[in-house]
């Protein structure tokens, strides 16, 4: 009796060990890709002409693929260990999954379209909501079935661009269009940086309506609020954040190119480096096994302080290029 229970044992002690290998391994953060690279193998691969936004188009595709086909699948919606049990990677699919909307509307509502009149484009416009589906969804349709659809979609849209005879297809690399779309990312790094630093708590004053003596809002709100984001949140918040920037490099990347001569003519080409430059920086291994949160100068180091940083210089350098792209 006491072998089988021992057997019993045994066999749960190797099944842990099995289950936390493939969790570590499913747990490591995909690589970064050269999206011009890929682009133009992309286009030599399907007999494509590399056009004006096939270069975005493609860092968009690349993206939502890397979610579904990187070790061990999209994990979000699994209900079965070891990905149930894991939270980490989840966080990281969040966060670039947040990104691919972003510029999938982006791509819907400004850069296929020549002005507010013109209609949408056909594969973007059901392209789109396949994206918006609950990241947790696993039964029918399952989370993975709507992306990949969404992707599939992209992809006509991207060989229709490339065609020379396909006129109402187009991508439109315009200040303005890339300002909108800039905009968005920018409303993303502020909400992550203030969920990063909130990991030691602040005692954050009021300031939603300044700027307008005659603003108001629908309730009241006291004039001073401890914001704090929960300790079992923070590691979750650090590689949501994580999956986001690594997303928006690969898109800024992707501009960076398609946009190439509007952001010379703005002399803003540099600024959008430099935005570069400072999402690296968020991209750098992590040495500790567990997302610490130290109290700012104490012994122990805050990682989500240090990311908050990184994030905060590049939203701050994103409000200047829209700035740049805004002006005349």
């Amino acid at each position: 009796m006491s072998q089988h229970k021992g057997k019993i044992i045994a066999g749960l002690i190797l099944v842990f060990i099995l289950f936390y290998a493939v969790s570590v391994y499913w747990s490591v953060e995909p690589s970064r890709v050269n999206v011009i690279t890929q682009a133009k193998q992309d286009a030599q691969q399907r007999g494509e002409k590399l056009v004006t936004g096939y270069t975005t188009t493609t860092a968009l595709i690349n993206v939502a693929s890397t979610l579904l086909n990187k070790p061990g699948g999209y994990l979000s919606n699994d209900v079965i260990p070891p990905s149930i049990l894991m939270d980490n990677m989840p966080a990281w699919e969040y966060g670039a999954l947040e990104m691919t909307r972003d510029l999938a509307l982006s791509m819907r509502k400004d850069f296929s379209r020549s002005q507010s009149q013109s209609t949408e484009h056909e594969a973007l416009k059901k392209a789109q909501p396949q994206f918006n589906i609950s990241s947790e969804a696993w039964a029918w349709p399952s989370a993975e079935s709507e992306y990949q659809k969404g992707i599939d979609l992209l992809i006509v849209y991207r060989t229709q661009i490339a065609d020379q005879n396909s006129r109402d297809s187009q991508f439109y690399a315009r200040a303005d269009n890339l300002r909108g779309w800039l905009k968005e990312a920018e409303k993303r790094l502020g909400s992550l940086s203030q969920r990063l630093s909130a990991s030691v708590g602040q005692d954050r004053l009021n300031t939603d309506l300044a700027g307008d003596k005659e603003a108001h809002q629908a309730t009241y709100a006291p004039l001073q609020n401890q914001i704090k984001t929960s300790w079992w949140e923070i590691d979750d918040v650090f590689y949501e954040s994580r999956g986001a920037t690594w997303a928006l490099l690969h898109f800024l990347q992707a501009v960076e190119y398609d946009f190439a001569d509007v952001l010379e003519k703005k002399n803003a080409r540099v600024s959008l480096q430099q935005i570069i430059r400072e999402l690296e920086a968020t991209q750098e291994t992590v040495w500790s096994p567990v997302i610490l949160n130290g109290n700012g100068f104490g012994f122990v180091a805050n990682h989500s302080l240090v990311m908050a940083n990184y994030i905060s210089r590049a939203n701050a350098a994103l409000i200047e290029l829209s700035e740049l792209l805004a002006q005349g």
